[in-house]
């Protein structure tokens, strides 16, 4: 191969190039729609902000269909490249281990062609980025950090599902990375109980939130914005249709709450291979419940557009079966709408308990709409929670983020990477 081997040990004093490992879905796709989602506001917003802290940063991804260019520009610092593996069309998530062998060669050969922007170190994203990121670490002498969004053990714990092939390609890449990104204290307890993951390669770095798009703001403005009455108590559901997201049960709450007159919006498309099953169902679901003429379906949207749904909302639900994060739960918080979430995951970490919103144990949806209710009945909680919730957010920053990861990139090139077990 054209990249040498690096040396055991070296010490390098600042890194300058950072190779993003971003497999099976895009930092360029529409979040909410397919395999969009959290992950790939996470990859395009930390690569920015890297980017901007003085980190050049190369994303590398599937082409996914064909017309994409080779690489794309995004801003100063940072590009990203569609990698040819596999068929140029969208491959279902659980078909993806088959194009890992083509990705790894097509990124060894894009890094042959541009020696100049040869990495200092590997971050891959997600099990099937990390399995990639396990052999290019070998091949390149690189320490490889790794951040997995979800686990199938924590998934398997909620949905009872566990699938073992991904589970255990991700021991064998937690054992081999020089760093492992827990979003969450909860996230590093489940990396060390059900993974045996060394606690001494545990970061906890949280994601960040873009304080300039997720705002507190005008209410009825953002709902004139959006065309929405401005009149009427509003309850929101941002996120992929699939069954672990609960959009159901969403409904369901909203349905228990018994205001006829309010409305409940859904943002968000199906996903996986459920999520068109998914999405006929919780329609079905809306008509069922009688609830057509209060539950608006809205497709996915520009990223930076969630922020008037955000405003335009005086309650966010996030019913999620398994949440490492939560980033909606953050983006609603920074926008001044309270949350009710499921205790689950990193969302038990974002929202704080009577204070910013609640936290529901379970999936009843009579207590979500309780909670909701609670928010929704009273002036004087609204508010409070909303001042709450915004003035908790502000610890979230994507350039907090940049700056630990920066620090921690630098630390590993200076250490002797990780042996595998």
């Amino acid at each position: 191969m054209g990249v040498s081997k690096r040396t055991l040990g070296r010490v390098c004093p600042a890194v300058r190039h950072l190779a993003v490992l971003s497999l099976h879905t895009s930092p360029l796709a529409q979040p909410g729609a397919g395999d969009g989602g959290g992950m790939n506001v996470y990859v395009r917003e930390l690569s920015s902000a890297l980017a901007r802290a003085g980190i050049d940063c190369d994303v590398y991804t599937r082409a996914w269909r064909r017309g994409l260019p080779a690489t794309v520009e995004v801003e100063p610092g940072l590009r990203v490249h569609h990698v040819r593996a596999g068929a140029l069309a969208v491959v279902p998530k659980e078909e993806m281990p088959s194009v890992v062998e083509p990705f790894i060669a097509g990124v060894l050969d894009a890094l042959d062609r541009n020696p100049e922007r040869a990495p200092d170190v590997l971050h891959a994203n997600y099990w099937l980025s990390g399995v990639a990121g396990h052999t290019l670490k070998h091949e390149l002498g690189l320490p490889l950090v790794s951040t997995f969004h979800t686990l199938a053990r924590v998934k398997a714990e909620d949905t009872q599902e566990e699938e073992a092939a991904r589970a255990k390609a991700e021991a064998e890449v937690i054992g081999c990375s020089d760093a492992i990104l827990a979003s969450s204290p909860h996230e590093k307890e489940r990396l060390e109980e059900l993974y045996d993951a060394d606690p001494g390669r545990i970061e906890i770095v949280p994601p960040g939130v873009d304080h300039e798009v997720f705002r507190p703001g005008s209410r009825a403005a953002a709902r004139v914005a959006l065309g929405l009455p401005v009149d009427r108590r509003m309850l929101l559901f941002i996120g992929r249709i699939q069954p672990l997201k609960g959009a159901d049960v969403a409904l369901r709450a909203f349905a228990a709450f018994g205001d006829r007159d309010a409305l409940l919006l859904v943002v968000g498309g199906p996903s996986g291979v459920d999520g068109p099953a998914e999405m006929r169902r919780v329609r079905s679901l809306a008509v069922e419940l009688g609830l057509e003429d209060q539950v608006r379906f809205v497709p996915p949207q520009p990223h930076e557009g969630l922020a008037d749904f955000y405003r335009a909302a005086d309650v966010c639900l996030v019913p999620s079966r398994s949440e490492s994060f939560g980033l909606v739960a953050l983006e609603a918080a920074a926008c001044g709408t309270p949350v009710v979430a499921a205790a689950v995951g990193g969302l038990c970490t974002l929202v704080d308990h009577g204070v910013s919103g609640f936290l529901v144990d379970g999936r009843d949806p009579a207590t979500y709409a309780h909670q909701a209710g609670r928010i929704l009945d009273d002036p004087c909680v609204a508010v409070s929670m909303a001042r709450a919730a915004a003035a908790g957010a502000q610890r979230y920053s994507w350039s907090i983020t940049a700056a630990r990861l920066r620090r921690l990139y630098a630390d590993l090139t200076a250490r002797r990477p990780v042996e595998c077990r």
